[in-house]
């Protein structure tokens, strides 16, 4: 099996007007991230699949929000990994 073909999801809180960009934690399946961008204009969104990428060692082309684009409750899309190596890669960053 291909994992270029595969695609993990991953829910998320999203707190913007952070201070910094951080990861806060990982509770009953959603991860909780502090965003510095204000959610004005797209900025929170951009900003967060910035950061999502850098976390994750992948492009921003690899995500992609799914559901929630105007909500502090978000589903992303990652393609090219699999769900296993995308909660590894978020767990040991």
């Amino acid at each position: 099996m291909s994992i270029l073909g595969s695609e993990a999801k991953i829910s998320l809180r999203v707190y913007p007007n952070a201070t910094r960009n951080e990861v806060i934690g990982f509770a009953e399946g959603v991860l909780r991230v502090k965003i510095s961008a204000p959610p004005v204009k797209d900025k929170a969104n951009r900003e967060l699949l910035a950061f999502l990428s850098q976390l994750l060692g992948i492009s921003q082309g690899a995500l992609t929000i799914t559901k929630g684009y105007t909500s502090r409750n978000k589903t992303i899309a990652v393609n090219g990994l699999s769900q296993e190596e995308l909660l590894k890669r978020l767990l040991h960053s």
